[in-house]
């Protein structure tokens, strides 16, 4: 099986672009949904956030395509993206008539869970631009060909996002593979966005024909299940806990069915509690599992974006080291550093990722 062969970061005008929705995240800090006062406001997008983590935490060039409404939601959403560092050059703007009929953008409320009380993430994302793009709206032979992008990074929660957005991610995934630009994809099975588009059997249709042009999937057990058809013995019926062995099992079945497959990565959490998780990563390569150190008793402050800090590690990894267990050491770490703060994003810094890669602990630093 060929490895995976980046073209050259001097031929490219981008390391990576990620193709996805990103939305206005709405933060009640310790309280609750239902009874705050008060939010913190960030942005964040699964496909978005490892474009972030790449460019704030590892230094590359990234770039995001998406679409807002163009009003001041979509502005502010500009401006997070510009702090964070992302080109913008693909971002479209559509209209707003006033009222969000038509076209508006989205929004996620989400509470971080504390103890025995889960993380609730309550989204608000009908009729968005981003949801209404389709296939023609990007001139991907420019974008890949002309301007050059080393990796393109995209997922399941766009592809599920309308009956358009599926067709995009197929036309964007073959284009990228014309201009030999290497393709990941993060399967991240989302119920709620697949059932009124035809459910998990649309789920399954749509990302086994979006798998065969990936170079790396990434996604955990019930990812595999729900969107491949993978099934995985060892699984509680809670996905609290997966047996490593079945899980291997179930990947060495998936890149016979998909050869295209150069390596697959997933986080392995076992949820204790929701600010206690045990934490670490497994990938496939070449043949080959590689797997990181273990983050037992994991405390965490808030978990959403672990997996796309771990998907910016890995693919960091892979970019610059060609190394599979030094991919999957980056992106543990990274994952679980992003789990201490705030938000959707990273704010870790590359020298604590290797730090803690090394088993760095967490006494002050003076």
């Amino acid at each position: 099986m060929p490895a995976l062969t980046p073209k050259s970061a001097a031929a490219c005008q981008y390391d990576l672009l990620a193709l996805g929705e990103i939305m206005l995240r709405l933060d009640p800090g310790e309280g609750r949904l239902r009874t705050t006062r008060a939010f913190s406001v960030w942005e964040g997008g699964g496909e978005y956030n490892v474009a972030r983590g790449l460019r704030r935490c590892f230094g590359l060039r990234t770039a995001v395509a998406t679409a807002f409404a163009d009003n001041d939601i979509g502005r502010l959403l500009e401006d997070f993206i510009l702090q964070g560092g992302v080109a913008t050059d693909f971002i479209q703007w559509r209209p707003f008539d006033g009222v969000g009929r038509v076209t508006r953008n989205g929004l996620n409320f989400t509470e971080r869970g504390f103890g025995v009380r889960g993380a609730v993430g309550v989204s608000d994302r009908g009729h968005t631009a981003a949801s209404q793009l389709k296939a023609g709206d990007f001139d991907w032979d420019h974008i890949f060909g002309r301007l050059g992008v080393r990796w393109l990074h995209t997922g399941g929660i766009f592809a599920a996002l309308s009956d358009t957005t599926p067709q995009l991610v197929i036309e964007a995934v073959q284009k990228a593979k014309q201009h030999d630009t290497i393709v990941s994809y993060d399967l991240n099975y989302r119920p709620s966005l697949w059932q009124s588009i035809g459910g998990q059997r649309r789920a399954h249709e749509v990302n086994r024909e979006i798998a065969s042009y990936v170079d790396v999937m990434i996604g955990n057990e019930e990812d595999f299940t729900a969107c491949l058809g993978f099934h995985v013995e060892g699984a509680d019926e809670n996905l609290l806990h997966i047996d490593v062995t079945a899980f291997k099992r179930m990947i060495a079945t998936a890149v016979k069915v998909f050869p295209n497959f150069k390596a697959t990565a997933t986080t392995l959490r076992a949820a204790k509690t929701a600010t206690v998780n045990d934490w670490a990563a497994i990938a496939w390569h070449d043949g080959k599992f590689y797997e990181s150190r273990q983050y037992p008793d994991l405390e965490i402050l808030d978990r959403v974006g672990g997996g796309d800090s771990f998907a910016s590690g890995f693919i960091y990894g892979l970019l610059t080291t060609g190394d599979p267990q030094q991919a999957v050491d980056y992106g543990a770490a990274h994952g679980a550093l992003a789990m201490t703060t705030p938000g959707d994003t990273s704010m870790a810094t590359k020298s604590e990722v290797e730090k803690l890669m090394k088993g760095g602990g967490a006494r002050v630093q003076r």
